[in-house]
C-alpha cells in the first residue's frame, strides 16, 4: 500500500547517491511529494560549514543551528561551535525541534541569548513525531565564552532545529509493527529516523522497546520480555539483515519466532537495501520455521466500489448497479438506515437510526437494537462483534455492545465537546474521534484496550492529530496509518489526511459540501455531497463516481 506523507522538495536540492556528498541549501517551499524511502546509505547529505573567525554571538548561534543539519562523525562540525568542556556533554539525538521561519534572536545577558521559533513538529529520542499547535512557540537559551579569543557556545539545550526543508531531508519515517491481540493483524506505528546507514539499527532496537505509551495494552508484540540487539548494530549482507537478539529471544515458542521474523521484516521493509531478515542469538544462528499460512494481515483492503444504501438496494454500487449485502441487505433496508458500517467478511453491520443503533449479523437472528440512548453518532463496528455507540453530547458516554445487546461501557478521558464522529480501525485495536470544542474542531487517535476475553473496556491516552479546517463534519480511517478528516467552510468543504505519528495534508476542494467521508479501496477517500452523489479521491482532485446514494456506508 502507498502513503503519502509530506516530503521537502527545494528546485535546488541536490540528491545524494550512494556515497556522494553535496551542499544543500535551506530555503525554498515544502511541496507535496510521496513517502521517503531510505534509498541509499546516507540519502541526502548535508556539509555545513565550521565557525568563522572573528564572528560575534549571534552569528555562531545562528551557524550552530544550521550546522546541526551535518549529522556525519556524531555531529563533529556542529560541536565546533562549542566549548571543548561542552562540546562531548551536549546530546544532539535527544530531540528534534522543526521550526517555521528562521527564529529570532534577543539578548539576555552579557554572554546569554535566546532564541525564540515557531514550533511545527517535534520528534523526541524514540523517533516519535509530534505535531504542534498551529500558534506553538518555544525560547532557549544559550550561553557563551571565548575560547582562544573566539566566541563558543558553552551552554545548549540538547536536540537540534532543523527548518521543515531540512527535516525532511535528513529524517526518514519508518513503521514499526506491532499485532493485534489476536495476532491476524500486524499494526504500525510511525517514527522518524535519521536517513544514515544505522537506520536499519535504529528500527530494530526501537521495535524491540515496543510501542509508544498511547498504544501500550491495544498492540503486543512477538518478542519475549528483556529482548534487546546483543550487537550494537543490524549488520547488512547481499539484501540480508541479520538481526542479532540477546538470549531472553531464546524463550521464544516456534510460533512465536515466526512472528518474530514477520514483525522485523515487515518494519525493516522501508528499508530498501534489505530484501531478507535471519536472526540469530548472541551469534549463533536461530532456527526460525517457514511462516505458511501464519502472514498476518497489513492495511486489509476494501472493495473499491462504494458501499451504499439507495432506492431499494444495500450493497457495494458501480454506475447503475448494486451488488446487495448476502444476509444482510433486506435487514439493514428495513430499518431505514441513517448510517451503515459493515465488517471485513460483509456478515455484520452497525446501523444508525432515528430511533438508535442496531446490531445487524446474517442468517435467521433478527436485527437487535442495541442502543436507544438520545442524540447518538453514527455507529461504529469491529470484527470482533462489537458495536461501538456514543452520544454526541458527551464524548466519553462511549459503549460497545456484543452482538445480542450486551453492554461494555467505555472508559476514556477524551476531552468535553460535542462528539460528531467516532470509528474503530480495521484491525480494531485503535479509535478516532472527531470533537467540536469550545476552541475548535480536534481530532483525537486512542489505542483500543481489551480485556483477556477480548472484550473492549477502555480507550488509552488520546493523541492530538491535524484536523480539518472549519466546522467538523464527520472523520474515517483511510488506512492503517492515516485518518482523514471533512470539515465546512463558508466556502465549501475542507478535506485533511493525517498520518498518525507524521505529517498532514489538504487536499483540494470537492465541488459542493459533503456530508460523509469514508475511506476507500487503496488508502483512497470517498465523499457523499449534500445532493447524494459520491466522489471519489482522484490525483489529488475529486471524480463523480457515478454513484448517488442515500447513505454511503464503511467497509471495514
Amino acid at each position: 500500500m502507498t502513503r503519502r506523507v509530506l516530503t521537502a522538495l527545494v528546485a535546488t536540492l541536490v540528491l545524494v547517491v550512494l556515497t556522494a556528498c553535496a551542499a544543500i541549501p535551506t530555503g525554498g517551499a515544502v511541496q507535496k511529494g510521496g513517502r521517503v524511502e531510505d534509498q541509499a546509505p546516507s540519502g541526502v547529505d548535508y556539509r555545513p560549514n565550521g565557525p568563522v573567525k572573528g564572528s560575534d554571538q549571534e552569528t555562531v548561534l545562528r551557524q550552530f543551528i544550521d550546522a546541526a543539519t551535518g549529522a556525519q562523525d556524531n555531529y563533529a562540525v556542529a560541536r565546533e561551535f562549542l566549548t571543548t568542556g561542552f562540546a562531548q556533554r551536549w546530546n544532539p539525538r535527544q530531540s528534534v525541534t522543526v521550526r517555521q521561519g528562521s527564529g529570532t534572536v534577543a539578548r539576555t545577558g552579557d554572554r546569554r541569548l535566546s532564541y525564540t521559533m515557531t514550533v511545527s513538529a517535534t520528534v523526541d529520542a524514540d523517533g516519535e513525531y509530534t505535531q504542534a499547535d498551529s500558534d506553538a512557540t518555544s525560547t532557549l537559551t544559550f550561553q557563551f565564552r571565548k575560547e582562544r579569543g573566539q566566541w563558543r557556545i558553552s551552554y545548549a539545550p540538547g536536540g537540534i532545529i532543523l527548518s521543515p526543508v531540512s527535516f525532511e531531508s535528513v529524517f526518514q519515517a519508518h513503521a514499526l509493527y506491532f499485532y493485534d491481540p489476536t495476532y491476524h493483524y500486524l499494526v504500525p506505528e510511525e517514527r522518524w529516523f535519521l536517513a544514515r546507514s544505522s537506520t536499519s539499527t535504529r528500527i530494530a532496537s526501537a521495535l524491540l522497546a515496543g510501542p509508544s505509551e498511547w498504544l501500550k495494552g491495544a498492540v503486543v508484540t512477538a518478542f519475549p520480555e528483556g529482548t534487546q540487539l546483543s550487537l550494537n548494530a543490524v549488520t547488512i549482507e547481499s539484501g540480508s539483515a541479520q538481526v542479532d537478539l540477546t538470549s531472553d529471544a531464546l524463550k521464544a515458542t516456534t510460533v512465536e519466532k515466526v512472528r518474530m521474523r514477520e514483525q522485523l521484516t515487515a518494519s525493516l521493509a522501508s528499508v530498501a537495501s534489505i530484501s531478507s531478515v535471519t536472526i540469530t542469538v548472541e551469534g549463533t544462528s536461530l532456527d526460525v520455521p517457514d511462516s505458511t499460512g501464519t502472514n498476518a494481515e497489513r492495511d486489509p483492503d476494501v472493495d473499491a466500489r462504494p458501499l451504499v444504501v439507495a432506492k431499494n438496494a444495500v450493497g457495494n454500487a458501480a454506475a447503475g448497479a448494486v451488488d446487495q449485502l448476502a444476509g444482510i441487505a433486506d435487514k439493514i433496508r428495513g430499518l431505514d438506515p441513517a448510517s451503515l458500517e459493515v465488517t471485513a467478511a460483509g456478515t455484520s453491520a452497525a446501523v444508525g437510526t432515528a430511533d438508535g443503533v442496531d446490531a445487524v449479523r446474517s442468517g435467521s437472528s433478527a436485527p437487535v437494537q442495541v442502543d436507544t440512548r438520545s442524540g447518538l453518532v453514527a455507529p461504529s463496528i469491529d470484527d470482533e462483534g462489537f458495536v461501538w455507540s456514543a452520544q454526541a453530547a458527551d464524548p466519553r458516554s462511549v459503549v460497545a455492545y456484543g452482538l445480542e445487546g450486551d453492554p461494555h461501557p467505555i472508559s476514556s478521558s477524551l476531552p468535553d465537546g460535542r462528539l460528531v464522529a467516532f470509528r474503530v480501525s480495521r484491525d480494531a485495536t485503535r479509535a478516532l474521534a472527531l470533537i467540536d470544542t469550545d476552541e475548535g474542531a480536534a481530532l483525537y487517535v486512542m489505542g483500543v484496550l481489551r480485556n483477556s476475553q477480548k472484550q473492549p473496556t477502555a480507550l488509552g491516552a488520546p493523541v492530538r492529530v491535524p484536523v480539518a479546517a472549519g466546522t467538523p463534519v464527520d472523520a474515517t480511517w483511510q488506512s492503517d496509518l492515516e485518518v482523514a478528516s471533512l470539515g465546512s467552510t463558508a466556502t465549501g468543504s475542507t478535506v485533511t489526511s493525517s498520518t498518525i505519528g507524521g505529517r498532514s495534508t489538504t487536499l483540494n476542494r470537492p465541488s459542493g459540501s459533503a456530508t460523509t467521508i469514508v475511506g476507500g479501496a487503496s488508502d483512497s477517500l470517498l465523499l457523499r455531497m449534500t445532493d447524494g452523489r459520491v466522489l471519489a479521491e482522484s490525483g489529488g482532485g475529486w471524480d463523480d463516481s457515478g454513484v448517488t446514494a442515500a447513505v454511503l456506508g464503511t467497509q471495514r
